[in-house]
Order: C-alpha cells, then structure tokens, then sequence
C-alpha cells in the first residue's frame, strides 16, 4: 500500500493509474476505522481495479461544542487494516493541505434544502463542512466509484444531490449499514459508551425493526408512530434529537403516498449521540 499525504504526490499516483487503464475506487473517511469501513474497502475492490482511502478528521464539520479534539485517531491500527485488505493507496492530508487558507477564508460548498432538516438542524453548518470536504477530496482523488455507509443516510443523500447538482463524473454507492451483533449500527462513536451504555444502545435497533413492522402492516399514522418510539426509548435512558419516517429522497415527512421511506433517528446515550436508520419499501 503506498501512503501519500500531499496534493501533488497523490495526483502523480492517480495519474499513473490512469496511463494503466485502471478504474478507481475511493472510500473517503475519518479514520479509527471497524468493520463498516472495511465493508466499503471490500465493495471498492470488487468494483475497481484500484482502490484508495483516505483518512482526514474534518474539522469543518464538527460544531463548537463537539468532539473534534477527542474524536479517536487510530492511524497505525487503520493502516494495518487496510493493508490487509488489500488498500492500493492510502491519502492522509493534513488541514493546512485541505484548507490552507483557514476554515473562515475557505470557499465552501453547501446544499440547499436537504442540508437543513434532521441532523443538519441539530448541527448547523455540519453539511456545508461535508460537502466541502468531499467534493474537495473528488477533485483530488477524481475516482470513477466512491463508496459510503449508509448510516449515514442523510449525509449519503448530501452527497449524492451535490454530485448530481455540480455534475461530477462519480458514481455514489451506497453500502448497507454494517452491524454489530446486539443490532447497534457500527460506529466509532460506539467507542465512547460505557458497556451499561452500549447494552442499553442496542434497543434502538429494536424499536425502528418494530416502527417498520407497523408500517408494513399499513399502519399510516407516522407521527403516532414517531411518538411511541421516543417514548418507548427516552422510558431505557435515550435523550431524543429526532425520530421521523421520512420520504428516503427528500427526507421530508413520509405521506401515505410514498412509497421509498426511511426511519430516521438521531438521539443521545448518555453524551453519546448516535444516529441509524431503516428503508421500507412499500
């Protein structure tokens, strides 16, 4: 695996794929990586003849009052991982590399509408610094196929949206989130839960598989729904940000009429937030 961590290097490498013929593969990410992460490497290398990671923790996105300076960093440990899944290159740039002219000077890109609902209200300008940031990484990395979990559905819908709007040349894949065995979404948040926390956690899974039975029953009170679940989960120790069943495209309120939704939730175990969703074809 060759590790570069400078712009131009990493261009050099891309272009020598290029003379080759090889199609490209790329799975962005912050690192401190599990399973989930590897699950996108593995559907890369099925899909590409090379595949390239990257690992940059993006401080554009993360608020004032959250964990940037604590989220985990685990370089040595993602390296080792992505060698042995066979990873053809590994970029890991710095913030002066990224935004060299600050944060505040930084040109940014943001998407209107689907950017401001869900998690976007509970984290104001966190889309904008994800957005930016990727289609940054794009024009670097200039992947034919990149591949995101679909955990975080909201940002995967972002993403998909700026590609379509800007008319980049990237194929967005989404990969089915990966879980562990309780049902709990594999996260590297996961990590900041005590084990009392991460038992309790698990019941999230539970309520949104029951949430999807109801639905498929044709049960069509959504908000009724919505109500039982945060009630059900703040009654285990769950502090709620939100719980909706949304239309999957647009992520605004599901109507009887849609038939691609999501349940979408977003809530607190302890100073632990912790997101997953559920689609439901109807």
């Amino acid at each position: 695996m060759q590790i570069v961590s400078d712009i131009s290097s990493l261009r050099q490498l891309v272009a020598s794929y290029r003379r080759d013929g090889s199609s490209i593969g790329f799975v962005p990410t912050m690192g401190n990586l599990h399973d989930g992460h590897l699950k996108l490497v593995k559907r890369a290398k099925a899909h590409n003849d090379i595949v390239i990671v990257s690992i940059f923790v993006n401080p554009m996105q993360f608020g004032a009052n959250e964990d940037l300076d604590a989220y985990p960093r685990t370089i040595e440990a993602d390296q080792a991982k992505l060698i042995e899944n066979g990873v053809d290159a590994l970029f890991l740039p710095s913030v002066s590399d990224m935004y060299p002219s600050g944060l505040q000077a930084q040109t940014f890109v943001e998407v209107p509408g689907i950017s401001d609902v869900l998690c976007g209200a509970s984290r104001p300008g966190h889309f904008r610094g994800v957005a930016t940031v990727v289609s940054k990484l794009f024009n670097m990395v200039q992947p034919d196929d990149a591949f995101f979990g679909e955990k975080d559905f909201q940002q995967l819908q972002v993403i998909r949206t700026m590609v379509q709007d800007l008319s980049m040349a990237v194929n967005v894949h989404g990969v089915p989130t990966e879980r562990e065995s309780s049902g709990l979404a594999m996260s590297s948040r996961n990590g900041y839960l005590s084990e009392k926390e991460k038992d309790t956690a698990r019941s999230l899974y539970k309520e949104m598989q029951q949430a999807k039975a109801l639905v498929e029953e044709g049960q069509l009170s959504f908000a009724d729904i919505e109500k039982s679940m945060v009630e059900n989960l703040e009654a285990r120790g769950f502090k709620n940000d939100y719980v909706r069943i949304v239309n999957a495209t647009t992520l605004q309120p599901a109507t009887s009429a849609d038939k691609h939704i999501a349940i979408v939730a977003a809530l607190f175990m302890g100073s632990t937030r912790l997101i997953d969703n559920l689609h439901i074809e109807r």
